[in-house]
């Protein structure tokens, strides 16, 4: 099988998987992943942490962000969202997300923070990156929506000798054994799940 019909088969199997989980398995599964990101210094020590909105059974994040609203008193790291780039086709500008956020629908039908200049955050300014993941091995690479939304967004910032950490957030169910990679795939520092905590050396 070619590995771009490969990973389009696989996608489907794993986005099929996270969707049949019931209402309380997702739950239970914000909060453990919640726990596991706490539990991190990277974390706990980031001053910006990008985060996302759920999607098409991905896991809900918004128990983490809540609880980094309500750490801000001491110093907590401030939040960000992905919002669709108005101009660059295909890439993801980061917007600073609090409760007073205004929001919109994006053309997927995902809530983004409503596009405002003063509200942007540079991606290379951001500590953390967390992404939602479709799939992913015990190397650390990763597979998304399909889009290539991440990848072209964080492309630019490769070369740069500090840049934020990828952490990427999946169920335990949508791990393989190995992933068709395709040399434009950008992989992640670290994976959390409900149960794991998975950290990879990267250069």
């Amino acid at each position: 099988m070619e590995p771009l019909v490969a990973r389009k088969t696989l996608r489907k199997s794993l986005r099929a998987l996270r969707n049949g989980l019931t209402e309380s398995e997702q739950q239970q599964a914000a909060l453990a992943v919640r726990d596991n990101l706490l539990s991190l210094p990277d974390i706990t020590n980031a001053s910006s942490i990008a985060c996302y909105l759920p999607n098409d059974g991905e896991i809900d994040l918004t128990p983490f962000i809540h609880s980094c609203w309500d750490l801000r008193k001491t110093s907590a790291p401030h939040t960000s969202l992905p919002v669709l780039h108005p101009v660059c086709n295909g890439h993801l500008l980061f917007l600073r997300y609090t409760e007073a956020t205004q929001m919109c629908v994006n053309k997927y039908n995902i809530e983004e923070p409503v596009l405002a200049c003063p509200d942007v955050i540079p991606t290379f300014h951001h500590q953390i990156i967390l992404m939602p993941l479709v799939g992913f091995d015990e190397m650390g690479n990763r597979l998304g929506m399909g889009g290539g939304y991440y990848d072209r967004t964080l492309a630019s910032i490769q070369a740069q000798s500090v840049r934020p950490k990828l952490i990427g957030i999946a169920h335990d169910c949508q791990q393989v054994d190995q992933l068709p990679v395709q040399h434009w795939d950008i992989p992640v520092n670290a994976i959390i799940t409900p149960t794991q905590q998975l950290s990879f050396n990267r250069t």
